[in-house]
C-alpha cells in the first residue's frame, strides 16, 4: 500500500489540490518504473512531498549537496537502491521510501519559462524527484540520463502532462 504525506510547508504555491496533484505523480513515476507493484505491495510504503520556498531548499541543498543556491527539487532517498525490488514482498510494517522538497519560487520561474502551468511542472518534478528515491540518476552519464528522461516522458504522458524535455514543452 502507497501512502503520499504532502506538506505545504512555505512558499507563494497557488491553491490547488496539492496532495492529489503529488500522489499522482508519485503513482505515475513507479508505474513508468519497474516498480509498480510497489504501490499495492503488501507493505505500507510511504513518500514524503515538501512543497516549501527557495530559502528553505537553498539551506538543505547547501547542508546536504554543498550547494549554496536554490534547485527546483531535491530528493532525500531512505532505502538503498538494491533494497526496492523486495519492498512489493514484504510485509515488514512501514517503510520510508523518502522525501521529495520542491521550490516553490525556482519551480515558478521555470514553469513560466516553459509555459507550463506551476501545478504541472510541479507534478514533473515529484516525477523526477520519485525516480531519483528509486535509485534513478541522471548525473551516472548519458545512458543512465537518456534512461530517466524516458521513464520522466513515460509518467508525465500518464499525467496528461506534455514532454517535459520537448523544446517547446
Amino acid at each position: 500500500m502507497l501512502t503520499v504525506e504532502t506538506d505545504l510547508a512555505a512558499g507563494p504555491w497557488p491553491a490547488a489540490d496539492w496532495p492529489a496533484l503529488a500522489e499522482a505523480a508519485v503513482r505515475a513515476a513507479l508505474a513508468a518504473a519497474p516498480f509498480a507493484p510497489i504501490a499495492d505491495g503488501a507493505a505500507s510504503v510511504e513518500v514524503g512531498v515538501r512543497l516549501t520556498d527557495d530559502a528553505e531548499v537553498q539551506s538543505l541543498n547547501r547542508q546536504y549537496r554543498g550547494k549554496d543556491k536554490p534547485t527546483n527539487v531535491l530528493s532525500f532517498p531512505l532505502v538503498a537502491p538494491d533494497m526496492i525490488d523486495s519492498l512489493a514482498n514484504t510485509d515488514d510494517g512501514e517503510v520510508l521510501l523518502g522525501d521529495i522538497v520542491l521550490a516553490a519560487e525556482t519551480c515558478a520561474r521555470e514553469a513560466a519559462l516553459k509555459g507550463w502551468p506551476l501545478a504541472a511542472h510541479a507534478q514533473h518534478l515529484i516525477v523526477h524527484g520519485l525516480l531519483h528515491l528509486l535509485g534513478f540518476d541522471h548525473e551516472q552519464g548519458e545512458a543512465a540520463a537518456n534512461e530517466m528522461e524516458a521513464l520522466e516522458t513515460s509518467a508525465c504522458a500518464a499525467l496528461g502532462l506534455g514532454d517535459p524535455y520537448a523544446e517547446s514543452a
